[in-house]
């Protein structure tokens, strides 16, 4: 399986799985659970949906150091003799 053929199905699997994370504190559960089954995954949807932008961000950044060290890398190699 190749890099790329890696990443795409990794990042398939991280959304489909996102759909099953519990992201609430101890008072979100606690007050999740009076509300009700309907609304306490209403709640987790949205701390999700909420959470998905910073985290977004952040691997954006990662990802654009990353491929930037890359290329400093091969050019460093590049100029070898």
């Amino acid at each position: 399986m190749t890099k790329k053929g890696l990443y795409l199905f990794l990042v398939v699997f991280l959304v489909l799985a996102a759909q099953s994370l519990n992201a609430q504190c101890s008072i979100c559960t606690k007050t999740a659970s009076q509300l009700g089954e309907g609304p306490a995954k209403a709640l987790n949807s949205a701390i999700i949906y909420l959470a998905f932008a910073p985290i977004a961000i952040i691997g954006f950044i990662g990802f654009r150091w990353w491929k930037k060290e890359q290329t400093i890398i091969a050019a460093e190699e590049s100029r070898k003799p």
